[in-house]
């Protein structure tokens, strides 16, 4: 861990969706986020939005990869997420776990390689704010990766089916 980085703990689920809203911002050429249904996390709501279309207008090389357990939550009630999607389907994706993968409770966010937001678990609201801390950042986009491989796009969320 460098000396400049910085850790928060999130204790409430608003200091976890201010922490996603950061990371958002944040963020200038990738974000990764795993999370299990991206239900009332603020991933419908304008300004998240706003932030994550900077990201993805910013360079058409930057990468938007949402992973989910189940994706139905995201297709159903997250409107703006998914013109997002219809918008930037060459550089925005969201993929499905398979049912091995599904055991896997903790959720987290990899911004820039240096960035991470994570919770213990689905259920609890403590977790992790970490700024400038490539180690971590780093073991958790790996650890995002080696899920995103075996995963697949979502039915639900695929913009053949938009």
């Amino acid at each position: 861990m460098s000396n400049d980085s910085l850790h928060e703990q999130i204790l409430t689920a608003a200091d976890y969706v201010s922490a996603l809203d950061s990371i958002c911002n944040l963020s200038k050429n990738n974000l990764f986020i795993f999370e299990k249904d991206f239900a009332n996390i603020g991933f419908n709501n304008q300004i998240r939005i706003d932030a994550l279309r900077k990201l993805l207008l910013a360079n058409p090389n930057n990468r938007l990869l949402l992973l989910a357990h189940d994706t139905r939550q995201i297709s159903q009630h997250c409107p703006r997420l998914m013109i997002l999607l219809l918008q930037f389907g060459h550089n925005m994706f969201i993929y499905q776990t398979p049912k091995h993968l599904q055991h896997i409770t903790e959720p987290f966010s990899v911004g820039d390689e240096s960035n991470f937001v994570r919770r213990f678990h689905f259920d609890h609201t403590q977790g992790l704010w970490g700024q400038k801390d490539n180690a971590k950042a780093s073991l958790l986009k790996s650890r995002f990766m080696e899920m995103w491989q075996v995963s697949q796009p979502s039915p639900w969320t695929s913009t053949f089916s938009l």
